[in-house]
């Protein structure tokens, strides 16, 4: 993506793979090693060799909350509750989202609301939730010692993207923030650890149904998807993020292809720099301002394999892909390129993992019976 200075160029689309390999039939069963590898490991063993954790008390304005996660390159942190010596939840980009939505909405002017965001401290976040009518976060957390199955459970689940990790100081009893694991963290755990069972997982994404798709309902074009074009106002995307708890919208032009992406992370320096007119730009606008260290956008077809997903994951941080339509939907009468659905890595982790019924464990494939001698 261009800087500011330089005329503003497409953003470059890496592909996620290419065509597959003919299947084989142990899919079941690599999925069924890498579930039992994950059952006799602990959330100690993704901790990376080096890792620094970031804590926000919640007295702490948001402000300052935000200037010391961006000078971290991170988009979330665990709080505390100093008066309590107890974890008080996460601080997320969609608590930001959800603040500048609720100043946008309620502000006479945007001098006051620089001046009221700067006073404004991470325990009030809670309450900005209520006015807007979103569900408050659970307040969920782990011992770094349950094993990496049974998180990777608890965050499908709750649907959530990271899951704090806390353990006891065994002289003052109160509660240690040890780390945080994340679906990213997970994912990339599995594709590091289950090289031979990931080159068995060859069947296509399409084949799988993992992600959600534009289906024929005929609601909107890209219906469930939430989309936006080089001419909608950052507003709008805002609302989308805090409305559908989601943190990236595809930016498609008139024939439905992928030409960008809007995300949370793009919006996270206006409360720390206090420049809420931008709101009222549009995409095209607000995207010549992003940094040129955007990696662009992480692009695949659903042809491509659950193995080249998760190789992708192993050399590179990815949130998501945004499937396009190609060389199969070109032949049934579809356009390279266009909008096709979107997997997260929710998506991945809940296929990969298995989803759990209320009250009840993974059903496991099992492993091959040997043949009778």
């Amino acid at each position: 993506m261009a800087s500011p200075l330089t005329p503003r160029r497409k953003p470059s689309r890496r592909r996620a793979g290419s065509h597959l390999p003919p299947h084989h039939d142990n899919h079941e069963t690599a999925l069924y090693g890498i579930r039992q590898m994950l059952r006799g490991r602990t959330g100690y063993d993704a901790f990376p060799v080096s890792f620094r954790l970031i804590v926000l008390d919640t007295k702490l304005s948001v402000t300052r909350a935000l200037q010391c996660l961006l000078a971290n390159n991170v988009v979330s942190a665990p709080l505390w509750n100093s008066e309590k010596s107890a974890f008080a939840g996460m601080l997320t980009v969609l608590d930001i989202i959800h603040l500048i939505q609720y100043y946008y909405k309620s502000a006479v002017t945007y001098d006051n609301v620089k001046t009221d965001v700067e006073k404004f401290r991470l325990e009030s976040l809670r309450d900005i939730e209520k006015e807007l009518g979103v569900p408050e976060p659970t307040l969920l957390s782990d011992h770094p010692n349950s094993s990496m199955f049974d998180a990777a459970k608890l965050l499908i689940q709750t649907h959530a993207r990271r899951l704090p990790l806390l353990d006891k100081d065994t002289e003052t009893g109160h509660e240690v923030i040890v780390s945080v694991l994340t679906q990213y963290r997970l994912l990339k755990f599995i594709a590091l650890n289950c090289p031979s069972e990931i080159q068995q997982l060859q069947h296509s994404l399409r084949k799988l149904k993992i992600g959600t798709y534009v289906s024929s309902s005929g609601i909107s074009p890209f219906h469930p998807l939430a989309t936006a074009t080089l001419e909608t106002p950052v507003s709008d995307v805002v609302h989308m993020f805090s409305e559908r708890s989601i943190s990236a919208v595809p930016i498609i032009d008139e024939d439905g292809i992928v030409v960008d992406m809007y995300e949370t992370v793009d919006v996270m320096t206006l409360v720390r720099l206090g420049v809420y007119q931008n709101l009222d730009l549009t995409v095209s606008e607000a995207l010549k301002t992003r940094s040129p260290d955007f990696l662009g956008v992480v692009i695949c077809t659903a042809s491509d394999s659950l193995r080249t997903l998760l190789q992708l994951i192993k050399k590179r941080r990815v949130h998501r892909l945004v499937v396009v339509e190609g060389e199969e939907e070109e032949k049934q009468g579809g356009k390279k390129g266009r909008l096709l659905g979107i997997i997260t890595l929710s998506d991945v982790l809940r296929y990969v993992i298995g989803e759990p019924d209320i009250g009840e464990g993974v059903e496991e494939p099992q492993p091959p019976r040997q043949p009778s001698s």
